[in-house]
């Protein structure tokens, strides 16, 4: 079997089928995709909501209720625990399958019709404000992570506790603005880096503690600027960099950033406990894993996003794990579920389920919506092991013979994921915005929906600007305030228990609000899109000439020779080395 070069159906730009994808697509019977690697991963984000709290009207009561969809949106939800409960029937909206009609043209209709949870979340004690979390503790606007306490603005993060502001991070207590960091404690500013303890501004840096503004640090204590202090001198500096100013930490945190760009990055941000991990990037404790972004514990993986704990034999995957294997174009769905296929928010302990929405528990399902404890289902009607094999294999061949067309004219049968257009949400609602982001004309040019967001505003009472600049001079009423965020200028507020840990870590207060703070954040995290690129180290220094290498390297004085599949871009300004130069820069 070789090669096979095809045009996606999306982008039209040519994309690489490889030899071991056709033998995953021939082992799970699909047939080969259409659409290339980056817009199929677009496609199914298009789905899911991962940070985004929106007010949408209860089906039931009429309430207004925090929903994972905004009002606009054409769908029908319940409040969580009434959806969960026996006091209706999904079975009721159950219909035949009509071989006259398209088969997408069908499952929008049900999917309309059948009504949803408004939140994806499971054992919340005093979290109302989250949603797609599970096992959470005094959280406030925590989204896509499970197992924490006492946080609040965390996205996609897990095993966190009394930490704010973070996002793709794990295990961590005490934390403050981090991107990307592991076995933290006191651990502020701080992006890609792994048990760091009262360290301020890291960068790449393991196993230190006392730490300030450091790159590529392993095992120090005390340094500043990777120059190494006592302990008495280190703890001066510190006071004289009087941490607690705003004005004091931008001075700081703008030194900081100048500081890291003298210094080689890895290629690709991937962990040391990888086995055959290639054109990856934030990956780690995985094996045979390629084309892959923010994955943890995977095994035979390609094309897949945000998964963790234990994902294996599985492509084109985006959010969740935990006990998945054999999935291919899946969303949010996970947790101990087999043979997935073309499914969104499935979990958990699902097998053998086809294009279907919202079930659980469930086995041998093909177009259902909102189903529980189910099996030998179609359009959520039941029927006998025998029926319903016969029936599948018909709709399938009729999926292939009666296409699809969506408003771009773009083709779906058997073997696509969800047309864009059956998402409730915008293109602006949803995660596809934070890693392919595009402005209200673009997503129209391309045929997806765009809306203004619908979120609740509130008239500011001061600006964040008149904010006393020292958290000491901060008084404990600014918790009554709603204050203007210096980016986007919505009002915010500082709740208690964030005024308290600011307090306790002698941080100031912010000057964005949440969501300007997070979009600042994910602006450290490269594109969703590798590319072939070449070793930055020139012999002795790097090509821009900003670093000089600290040992000889394996290549001598001659330029690295290495070449690689990298998420960096040549258009910034970072310094990009090979595996092997890196590491002799470091260790």
């Amino acid at each position: 079997m070789i090669s096979e070069t095809k045009q996606c159906q999306n982008c039209r730009q040519e994309f690489q089928i490889e030899p071991e994808d056709f033998s995953f697509y021939e082992r799970i019977r699909v047939p080969s995709p259409t659409w290339c690697p980056e817009c199929r991963a677009m496609r199914r984000m298009l789905f899911w909501n991962e940070h985004e709290l929106f007010r949408k009207k209860d089906a039931l009561t009429g309430k207004e209720i925090f929903s994972t969809y905004p009002e606009a949106a054409p769908v029908k939800i319940y409040e969580h625990d009434y959806w969960w409960s026996d006091k209706w029937d999904p079975m009721d909206y159950g219909r035949d399958y009509d071989f006259s009609r398209p088969f997408f043209e069908q499952f929008k209709e049900l999917a309309e019709a059948v009504p949803r949870p408004a939140r994806a979340v499971i054992n919340l004690v005093n979290s109302d404000y989250c949603n797609q979390a599970s096992d959470l503790k005094n959280c406030y606007l925590v989204f896509n992570g499970n197992t924490m306490e006492n946080c609040a603005y965390v996205v996609a993060a897990l095993k966190m506790r009394n930490c704010l502001d973070a996002y793709q991070s794990g295990e961590c207590e005490l934390c403050y603005e981090g991107f990307s960091i592991a076995g933290a404690y006191a651990n502020h500013f701080s992006a890609e880096t792994g048990g760091c303890r009262d360290s301020w501004f890291l960068l790449n840096c393991r196993d230190c503690s006392d730490c300030f503004g450091c790159v590529n640090l392993r095992h120090k204590k005390y340094h500043i600027f990777n120059e190494p202090y006592t302990k008495e001198e280190y703890e001066k500096k510190l006071k004289e960099f009087n941490l607690g100013s705003h004005k004091s930490l931008l001075e700081l945190k703008k030194k900081t950033r100048d500081f890291w760009l003298k210094f080689p990055r890895k290629y690709a941000n991937v962990g040391v406990m990888n086995t055959n991990v290639e054109a990856s990037e934030y990956v780690y404790r995985s094996k045979n894993v390629k084309y892959s972004y923010q994955g943890l514990n995977m095994e035979n993986v390609r094309y897949a996003q945000s998964v963790a704990e234990g994902v294996k034999d599985t492509y084109d995957y985006t959010s969740w794990g935990h006990g998945a294997e054999l999935f291919y174009e899946a969303a949010s769905c996970g947790t101990d579920s087999r043979s997935i296929k073309f499914c969104y928010d499935c979990w958990p302990a699902c097998e053998d389920i086809e294009y279907s929405m919202g079930c659980h528990s469930s086995t041998n399902l093909f177009g259902c919506m909102g189903l529980s404890k189910k099996q030998y289902c179609i359009f959520n009607k039941q029927y006998t092991k025998e029926e319903y094999k016969g029936l599948v294999a018909k709709i399938k061949e009729h999926m292939d013979k009666m296409l699809y067309k969506d408003k771009k004219g773009r083709v779906y049968k058997y073997g696509e994921f969800f047309p864009p257009e059956l998402s409730p949400l915008a293109y602006n609602e949803t995660a596809a915005q934070d890693i392919f982001p595009l402005d209200e004309k673009q997503a129209e040019k391309m045929g997806f929906l765009w809306r203004p967001m619908d979120r609740k505003e509130f008239e500011a009472t001061i600006s964040a600007a008149d904010l006393p600049d020292h958290v000491k001079d901060t008084a404990e009423n600014i918790t009554n305030e709603k204050i203007a965020c210096l980016g986007c200028k919505r009002a915010y507020r500082i709740i208690p228990m964030e005024l308290e840990f600011y307090k306790r870590m002698g941080i100031p207060l912010p000057r964005l609000c949440p969501n300007c703070r997070y979009l600042e954040r994910i602006s450290w995290r490269n594109p969703l899109k590798w590319r072939h690129g070449q070793c930055q180290c020139a012999g002795s220094k790097s090509d821009n000439g900003v670093y000089k290498n600290d040992t000889a390297h394996a290549h001598g004085s001659e330029h690295c020779p290495n070449e690689f599949e990298t998420f960096y871009t040549w258009d910034r300004p970072e310094i990009v080395y090979c595996e092997s130069c890196y590491n002799s820069e470091i260790v």
